[in-house]
């Protein structure tokens, strides 16, 4: 859907990567390995994304760091957009729905730090949990999102990766 509107790649990578977590940070050569890409293509799109106040950029010792804007004023429609191209706005709503007591929905690994890796990894916290509705969504999940999801459950909050709710 949004590589449709989103020709570049590099471009849709970029977004993906800083705006599904806007703690995501990243400089340019290590974006390029990250995304397997020239250092040219990632200079052309952060360069694009930073005069259009996307992106801020800051320097630190011998290298520029790039990081999301949050004080631009398409920060957050640009988010939702991101999380709605992942799938992960029907992960909240279906999880919701029939899960029990849920305390928080967080996800972790490589798309908690910007990586569309095509695994993703959601851990569900909470009291009583209904883990054989779990057992039973994953795949369902796949089918609706176009990506492997992995579920775990928790009965301790987590401190690290991407919250997408918590009460």
């Amino acid at each position: 859907m949004l590589d449709s509107l989103i020709t570049s790649k590099t471009r849709l990578r970029l977004l993906v990567k800083f705006f599904i977590n806007a703690a995501n940070r990243g400089h340019m050569r290590g974006l390029a390995e990250e995304f397997n890409e020239s250092t040219n293509a990632i200079r052309k799109e952060l360069n694009n994304l930073s005069e259009a106040g996307y992106l801020e950029k800051e320097a630190q010792q011998n290298r520029v760091t790039y990081r999301a804007n949050i004080r631009h004023p398409l920060f957050g429609s640009l988010q939702d957009i991101v999380h709605k191209y992942l799938g992960l706005d029907r992960i909240v709503e279906t999880v919701l729905k029939r899960m029990g007591d849920v305390e928080q929905v967080v996800i972790t690994g490589d798309y908690a730090e910007g990586r569309d890796s095509g695994v993703v990894e959601v851990t569900v916290v909470g009291p009583s949990l209904n883990a054989d509705y779990l057992a039973q969504l994953a795949p369902k999940m796949e089918g609706v999102i176009g990506r492997k999801v992995v579920f775990t459950l928790s009965d301790k909050k987590i401190d690290n990766g991407l919250v997408l709710y918590e009460r």
